[in-house]
């Protein structure tokens, strides 16, 4: 499968609204395209399913090592695969989109916000491409497609601007309707806020699919990963508004090796029989009045005191605690862990996670080491005889460096951590050892 790489400017340059024109400019010619983010995100890649129909994979060299970077690219499913950035095309302390793209050896387009320039929309694409060899990256800036460019003048002026070598691609026109709503974590979810067809079709109709085409390479293939046995385990993993955020590679490696059954706490469903419960995050903070109402939180909180397997991330951890907080109001939770959450109005912690095992636990061996990320709003209050899992080695964690709170059979972490960390595949053993 060919790709290619979006990267912008920095943020804020309208990366996803450019990378969903581009999907868009590329099935207009008929080519099947896959999705996939640069980085640990589950916002950007729910608006890349609203136009694919297909989930859009994670590709982040400090998760997943450049093995795990290339088999989870070859995971895909596509003539082409338009990879979305992160950030600026350099920015961030150990992943960028830099190192994805040259972790591939994918082509990077160059998405370059041009409301107010021309000439210096040139000197940018030059720079970007220069920079590479100074940063000590080997990547090939093969293009720019203008953001909120008009055409006539102005577009002509971008594309004669250009240095040799660096394609001009095409422009998003300047459209209100092309404006996706954001809120705490990021743009509202895809499945909230999709973005008007026919805004899109004008976005299309000025982007040079064939040439986007044209510049696509394949990357080199990944090593196998080696196969692990399939177990008789049922795994309960929560869906739905309050627990949107997993990776679609996680489901696939739960799905291989045991038998998973989805269910919606909000809309009121039950919790499956089971052997292990697996609460992803999102948005709990949004949910939380009926989460507080939800059977299946009262019967999680009795089954993990029996013993039960459970494993929450970030919203997980939430859930699974004694109280959510939100705008003053407190709502009761599981009360799986000793831990009360109450929300913030700026983030707590951002930045990609490393954790190494105090012990045993159900998503690694003693001394094992881990990597995520955390992203949260909330402030936790942890109970002063808590126990915990992990210490932390890189990132905030819970609280004084320590991540992973416990109690019986449950582990919650603010920590998502990718299936190529070998977590999940820890999690599926012990349960089918159980």
């Amino acid at each position: 499968m060919r790709g290619v790489v979006l990267g912008g400017t920095s943020s804020g340059t309208g990366k996803t609204v450019a990378t969903l024109a581009t999907i868009r400019a590329l099935q207009a010619d008929g080519w099947t395209v896959q999705p996939a983010k640069a980085g640990p995100d589950f916002i950007d890649p729910s608006h890349h399913a609203q136009v694919t129909d297909a989930p859009s994979r994670t590709l982040d060299p400090w998760l997943q090592g450049t093995g795990g970077l290339r088999r989870n690219y070859a995971r895909g499913d596509g003539d082409l695969c338009v990879v979305e950035g992160m950030m600026g095309l350099y920015d961030g302390s150990v992943a960028s989109t830099a190192s994805v793209a040259e972790g591939l050896d994918l082509p990077v387009v160059l998405v370059v916000d041009a409301s107010a320039g021309m000439q210096s929309v040139g000197a940018t694409a030059l720079g970007f491409r220069e920079y590479a060899a100074e940063a000590g990256h080997e990547v090939e800036v093969a293009g720019v497609l203008a953001q909120r460019a008009h055409g006539g003048r102005h577009a002509d002026g971008i594309r004669e601007a250009l240095p040799d070598g660096i394609r001009y691609l095409g422009r998003i026109p300047p459209d209100d309707r092309l404006e996706i709503p954001d809120r705490h974590l990021g743009l509202a979810m895809g499945e909230e806020a999709s973005l008007s067809a026919d805004a899109l079709a004008d976005a299309v109709a000025n982007i040079d699919g064939e040439a986007l085409a044209e510049l696509a390479r394949e990357p080199p293939a990944g090593p196998d990963s080696e196969p692990r046995p399939a177990t008789d385990a049922t795994v309960a993993v929560a869906a739905g508004p309050a627990f949107a955020f997993r990776y679609p590679a996680t489901v696939e490696r739960l799905r291989e090796r045991a038998t998973v059954a989805t269910f919606d706490p909000v809309a009121g469903d039950p919790l499956p029989a089971c052997d292990g419960v697996y609460l992803p995050g999102g948005y709990p903070e949004l949910h939380a009045a009926a989460l507080a109402d939800a059977t299946a939180l009262d019967t999680l909180g009795t089954r993990a005191a029996d013993g039960l397997p459970v494993y929450g991330e970030c919203g997980g951890l939430m859930a699974l605690g004694e109280t959510l907080t939100v705008d003053g109001e407190t709502h009761a939770m599981a009360g799986a862990l000793p831990v009360e959450t109450r929300m913030c109005d700026r983030y707590q912690a951002l930045d990609h996670v490393e954790l190494e095992a105090r012990r045993e636990t159900l998503t690694a061996g003693a001394d094992d080491r881990l990597r995520g990320h955390e992203f949260h709003y909330s402030e936790p209050t942890v109970a002063g005889d808590a126990r915990f899992a992990f210490d932390v080695v890189r990132g905030e964690g819970i609280t004084d460096e320590r991540e992973g709170l416990c109690e019986h059979a449950t582990l919650g972490t603010y920590c998502h951590v990718h299936p190529e960390s070998g977590a999940f595949d820890a999690f599926l053993d012990r349960l089918a050892h159980r």
